[in-house]
């Protein structure tokens, strides 16, 4: 993602901001967020109806068991690269909304005046249906959309390895899905929040470096040429799980009480664990005047699983958000490197 140095600066002050009660911010980032939902649904869709139109030549005979197979591995590999380059796409959205937020274009007063609302409310008539939502309780268990980026990097015991990897070029974005379920009956604080989530973590190797596979062995060497760019990525596919406190207190009506969540302050801590999707390198550089870009997928000896441990810090959506890979990034390396991520989480009910 370009412009990637605005995160660091603003990281505080974002979650600052989000406690003083400026929403501008959050009600744009949840459009965008909202427009990664529809994406996903959209193309799971298509691809759904894809794998339907094989299924039908199977049963007629028309293909064989090992060509449909092979038919679905394409069509879902077409349709996650679809879904990477649009999400890219919204990704950039949202560096644009950071960057205005660090402008000032995004102004306090009108973020206040645009999220007022009055409710009106009586014995048997509800006539604001916000009104309604924050008296009624919400269900037990509740969904979230979940979307993070920030930095990332690697660790060699417990020493960050700023010095082959760029603290700032590098970073981190996940997105998907959680459920978050209260565990007493009549109390609101501890909740189980788990779900499925598309992990990307990116490296930028330094001094003009790249990954290279040597047998068992994935190497960082310096190139012959001068590289523009250098990155590294990995997509995952990971089940994380939480548990959640939540300080939103509860209300009384009637001498009912009712629970709501994310309306005030949250933390949660637990873990993920998942597949590797996918690794590839991406290299850009010059020669006579011409410019190259070159994408190299492989395993590069990446660990075909991961799991590690995460939490989070935060005010109703928006949380300062923290993970470490317990396993290393390549499966036999003589130096053994885990990533560590830090950034921003918003959790969209």
């Amino acid at each position: 993602m370009k412009n990637f140095t605005i995160y660091l600066v603003v990281l505080i002050f974002l979650f600052v901001s989000k406690v003083l009660g400026q929403e501008t911010f959050e009600s744009r980032a949840k459009q965008i967020a909202n427009k990664i939902e529809k994406i996903t649904k959209e193309e799971k869709e298509t691809l759904k109806e894809e794998v339907e139109a094989v299924n039908v030549q199977l049963s007629e005979g028309k293909i064989t068991k090992e060509q449909a197979d092979k038919r679905k591995k394409e069509l879902a590999e077409a349709r996650a690269v679809i879904i990477e380059e649009k999400v890219t796409l919204a990704q950039e959205e949202l560096n644009d909304l950071v960057q205005q937020k660090v402008d000032g274009k995004i102004k306090e007063q009108d973020s206040i005046k645009k999220n007022r609302f009055v409710i009106y409310w009586d014995k048997n008539d509800w006539n604001n249906k916000k009104g309604k939502d924050s008296i009624h309780g919400e269900k037990r268990t509740t969904s979230q959309f979940v979307f993070a980026m920030g930095l990332n990097n690697m660790m060699v015991d417990g020493k960050l390895q700023d010095s082959n990897y760029g603290f700032i070029g590098s970073h981190f974005y996940e997105w998907g899905f959680t459920y978050n379920s209260r565990l007493m009956k009549n109390d609101n604080l501890l909740h189980a929040k788990y779900g499925l989530s598309l992990m990307y973590n990116n490296i930028r190797p330094s001094d003009n470096r790249s990954f290279v596979v040597n047998g068992e062995q994935t190497d960082l060497v310096t190139n012959s040429v001068n590289l523009k760019e250098s990155r590294f990525r990995n997509v995952y596919l990971v089940l994380p799980v939480h548990l959640e406190f939540d300080f939103t207190k509860p209300q009384e009506s009637n001498g009912k009480t009712y629970f709501k969540t994310h309306k005030s302050f949250r933390f949660g801590i637990g873990g993920y664990a998942g597949i590797n999707v996918k690794s590839k390198q991406i290299l850009k550089f010059e020669d006579d005047d011409l410019k190259y870009k070159t994408i190299i997928k492989g395993d590069y000896n990446v660990n075909n699983f991961i799991y590690g441990l995460s939490s989070y810090i935060g005010y109703k959506e928006l949380s300062l958000y923290l993970k470490y890979d317990l396993n290393p990034l390549f499966q036999d390396n003589l130096i053994k490197e885990n990533n560590i991520s830090l950034g921003l989480r918003f959790d969209f009910n």
